[in-house]
């Protein structure tokens, strides 16, 4: 094949790509080479490219089919300095213009926004007691306190609503003497605090209430039929919230209040207003189905926010009279202060909330989505089924001309007997859903690791994914050196997967990641175009309780499809979560399929529902038309 290699590269990296470049190919221009080369010489440049890259590597490479035609086969470095296709820009500009359509349709971000940055505002403020202030100084030997600090934040936020409107309080926020106000609360353990408040009011105190560990129902609960919007009326401290039976009045003394810092004033003022300009529109949304999406998106930007900037150092530039903090660094000295950790936290929010759209739409542009010729070819005569598929799927997309080409939702059933290539069928109707008809982007969830390491051995054999297109991710290096060895005799350990090996051979730049992407594991999960994983990496997007262990499978839901091969491998109470997670991966705008030989009626049919509950929540919140397709396909006449 004749390639043409394109540098963009920046400093030091250009000297280094150019001796990897003028070793193969012609310098046919400054940044320019062009050469004849087999496939596996070009993989070759591809990974000596890989080993020095940097952020300022960009290479690109160019497959020139005809005289009129070439077609982009990789970019190494950074993918900004390219479009999709390979092309570079020739202008730039200052100005913020909206990328895609996608954040067009994200409006309900003016709602998410001032809501969240509230809560960050007041997630800790519960941190100001003396009792957590000594544990933060050592000066204690307990490890818990007797009611949780976002509970104690919780009942500030209750202080300050005293029975109000959403407009009477936010006033109160708003007038100059805050501080002397919150000085003047009169803060009670309430036994059940959220029941009654106003729709605002209600919101903030769930994330607040939730932004580290979500509340439990007790097994002895016999509100089953409670209605979804109220439920959260009904939480109390009992419910994970209070560790020690010590009297509230004994232990709840502080000598500092954090709203004595004017940043905090400002902020929370500023964030009243907008709050109070916007209390119609939240009051619709508190009593309709958007409060889901709304509380999910919020929750995922008010916790990402905290762990990022809990994990960074002292704000050396941040002079506050304030003398509580917020929490220590790794040595156990005291690390940031308490008003300058809730600000911090709150405009880290809101740079996490701007990057929505770009997660799940734009961001698919730097992040890899591959087009693999294999599966556009016609399949072999016993497989024919697999093409009927795909050729079912691109009729309904021409026949339904009122359809977004990016909108749309999609269920689809595999029931192909053994051996007649469910696998190769999954990857060929998930190319053939894409946007652009030839593209691949989903999670293939499995049930077993042994499973998992063979599945991903397919998709490399008879797909032809390299290394740097498919990650595999399973939770024993036992399993692997099994797998490794062929050896078939070993049984599958019953042990809970305790750590966790990924096989991926390129790193990509966090492209303002950074919050979530603290280790090479975490970029590949959500960087590899086709991710092969267990089923419990996936699912802990919905089945996280505590921690912020959801929040890295929730961002790769959000621009990845889903497949769920060997449903049938599950039991009753898997099968229930899983339900969950397709609810989920409906609301988050994503396309998904169920694989195996035998799947029984009701239960596609259940997950249909679950699905297309999910997809209306998302096209209600891009105020679009709720189009679902659904395809039942199979080797036997199925379609």
């Amino acid at each position: 094949m004749m390639v043409t290699f394109v540098s963009e590269c920046e400093k030091k990296a250009l000297n280094r790509t150019r001796r990897v470049l003028d070793a193969f190919a012609n310098r046919i221009g400054n940044r320019t080479w062009q050469t004849v080369i087999t496939n596996e010489g070009l993989q070759a440049v591809k990974k000596l490219l890989r080993k020095t890259a940097t952020k300022n590597t960009a290479v690109s490479c160019h497959w020139i089919r005809s005289r009129s035609r070439s077609e982009l086969v990789w970019i190494v470095g950074n993918r900004s300095k390219f479009n999709q296709q390979g092309i570079v820009p020739v202008n730039y500009t200052d100005q913020e213009i909206t990328a895609s359509s996608r954040e067009m349709d994200w409006q309900l971000l003016p709602i998410i926004e001032p809501l969240t940055v509230f809560a960050s505002l007041l997630h800790d403020f519960g941190k100001l007691t003396v009792l957590f202030q000594n544990k933060l100084k050592g000066k204690t030997d307990s490890q818990s306190d007797p009611l949780r600090h976002e509970w104690v934040s919780l009942l500030f936020l209750i202080a300050i609503v005293e029975n109000k409107s959403d407009e009477e309080w936010l006033n109160y926020l708003i007038s100059d003497e805050v501080h002397q106000k919150i000085t003047k609360l009169s803060i009670k353990n309430i036994t059940k605090p959220m029941a009654g408040l106003p729709p605002i009011a209600s919101i903030v105190a769930w994330l607040i209430v939730s932004h580290h560990k979500l509340p439990s129902l007790h097994k002895g609960y016999k509100g089953n039929n409670i209605n979804r919007i109220r439920l959260f009326e009904i939480v109390s401290s009992s419910w994970g919230y209070a560790n020690e039976q010590i009297p509230f009045e004994e232990w709840f003394k502080y000598t500092e209040l954090p709203s004595k810092s004017i940043e905090w004033q400002q902020a929370v003022k500023a964030c009243a207003i907008q709050l109070k300009n916007k209390h119609t529109e939240i009051g619709n949304i508190f009593n309709s189905e958007l409060l889901r999406p709304v509380l999910t998106y919020s929750r995922l930007c008010l916790m990402l926010a905290d762990h990022f900037y809990s994990s960074q150092a002292k704000n050396t530039n941040w002079h506050s009279s304030v003398k509580l903090f917020a929490n220590t660094d790794n040595q156990n000295r005291l690390k940031q202060q308490l008003d300058e950790h809730l600000v911090g936290v709150a405009k880290q929010a809101q740079k996490n909330i701007q990057k929505l759209p770009q997660i799940e739409g734009v961001f698919n542009q730097n992040i890899r989505v591959i087009k693999n010729e294999k599966l556009s070819e016609k399949s072999p005569k016993d497989f024919k089924w697999q093409d009927k598929a795909v050729t079912a799927i691109e009729k309904w997309r021409q026949k339904e001309n009122d359809v977004d080409k990016h909108f749309y939702g999609f269920f689809t059933v595999n029931m192909a007997s053994t051996g007649k290539g469910k696998t190769f069928a999954n990857a060929k109707v998930m190319q053939a859903l894409s946007a652009d008809e030839e593209s691949l982007r989903y999670v293939l969830a499995l049930g077993l690791r042994t499973l998992t390491l063979q599945t991903g051995d397919e998709y490399k054999d008879k797909i032809g994914l390299k290394d740097d297109e498919l990650a595999v991710l399973i939770g024993s290096k036992a399993i692997v050196e099994l797998h490794k060895k062929k050896n078939k005799t070993g049984s599958e350990s019953d042990d809970s997967l305790m750590d966790n090996e990924l096989f991926f051979a390129e790193d990509f730049p966090e492209q303002g990641l950074d919050t979530v992407l603290a280790k090479p594991k975490d970029r590949k999960f959500l960087y590899a175009p086709v991710l092969a994983c267990t089923i419990d990496h996936i699912i802990q997007a919905t089945e996280v309780k505590r921690g912020g262990r959801y929040i890295l499978p929730t961002l790769r839901l959000m621009s990845s499809d889903l497949v769920i091969d060997e449903i049938d491998d599950f039991d009753n109470e898997d099968l229930i979560a899983i339900g969950r997670l397709i609810h989920h991966a409906g609301m988050l705008g994503r396309k998904v399929m169920i694989s195996s030989a035998t799947i029984p009626p009701d239960l596609a049919e259940g997950y249909f529902n679950a699905y297309q509950s999910g997809w209306n929540l998302f096209a209600s919140m891009r105020v679009k038309k709720p189009s679902i397709g659904c395809a039942w396909i199979g080797d036997l006449n199925q379609v």
